[in-house]
């Protein structure tokens, strides 16, 4: 791994033990992210990664496994991953992961909840809309059918995760019908927690030159806040769900738990 490469770890886990897992992203298409362009996709050998548990805290209780999406090395190395660190650290009571619903389209039932049996007990994943049109504009490589088919899918296997989700994905006069859809997309499974991230646009991405050609106008803000508070509105969990806007690219800072909270938090929504 190389020691000048930049990891990326959700904003819950910034004090939480990193395992490197992956360099790179398998997928690394998407219209939006300029995190892994550099970056050659690679799986790190399982000698580094049992290396560094060797040499790690044994008392540690929760490890976070580093790159775009290590679901993507397979269950059998994901097994022997999540043996390798029951072995080293028996005290870790959790291991969390980014993961893509492509990749977790790979594993069965039984397989996703034989991990969640070693200790895989948390995935973020980017949802981001659930509108099929943007989905494509923005090159996620899934609909949103296969989304919730394997939302599903996890909740079968007892694996909980985060559901990222992108307000200002769908462009200037989109952003109300996409969170309406998108909420449609979040009332068919139980999800822990609804991250809300602001769409940014990097330097060097497809979007950059979206933009530049007249192909996608970003919404303002005004339009954003009127996308999050429709958002709100319309989801209906299965069960309490946290809905969280603290990551640091939001405009606006709120969090509490759907349904309890709905009123609160949209009052707390100045537009």
């Amino acid at each position: 791994m190389n020691e000048n490469e930049m990891v990326f770890y959700p904003q819950d886990e910034m004090n939480t033990v990193l395992l490197p897992v992956t360099i790179g992203c398998s997928y690394n298409r998407c219209s939006f992210c300029s995190m892994y362009k550099d970056n050659e996709y690679a799986h790190i050998p399982l000698t580094d990664i049992e290396n560094h548990l060797i040499n790690g805290n044994i008392y540690t209780e929760r490890i976070f496994l580093t790159g775009a999406d290590p679901m993507s090395i397979g269950f059998e190395k994901m097994k022997i991953i999540l043996e390798m660190i029951r072995k080293h650290i028996p005290y870790c009571g959790c291991v969390a992961s980014y993961a893509s619903l492509k990749n977790i389209s790979m594993y069965s039932p039984k397989e996703l909840s034989e991990l969640h049996d070693l200790g895989l007990r948390m995935l973020y994943i980017g949802f981001e809309t659930g509108r099929d049109d943007i989905l494509k504009l923005m090159n996620k490589g899934h609909t949103a059918e296969e989304a919730v088919k394997q939302a599903k899918k996890l909740n079968e296997a007892k694996l909980q995760f985060n559901s990222i989700l992108m307000y200002g994905i769908a462009g200037e006069g989109q952003c109300i019908e996409n969170a309406r859809v998108s909420a449609e997309m979040l009332n068919q499974f139980i999800t822990t927690r609804i991250i809300m991230m602001n769409l940014t646009v990097f330097h060097g991405t497809e979007l950059t030159q979206m933009i530049s050609r007249g192909d996608f106008k970003a919404a303002g803000r005004t339009e954003r806040l009127l996308e999050m508070k429709t958002l709100i509105e319309n989801i209906v969990p299965l069960k309490p769900t946290i809905f969280d806007t603290t990551h640091p690219t939001n405009i606006i800072k709120i969090k509490g738990t759907l349904p309890q909270d709905k009123e609160k938090l949209i009052s707390m929504i100045k537009i």
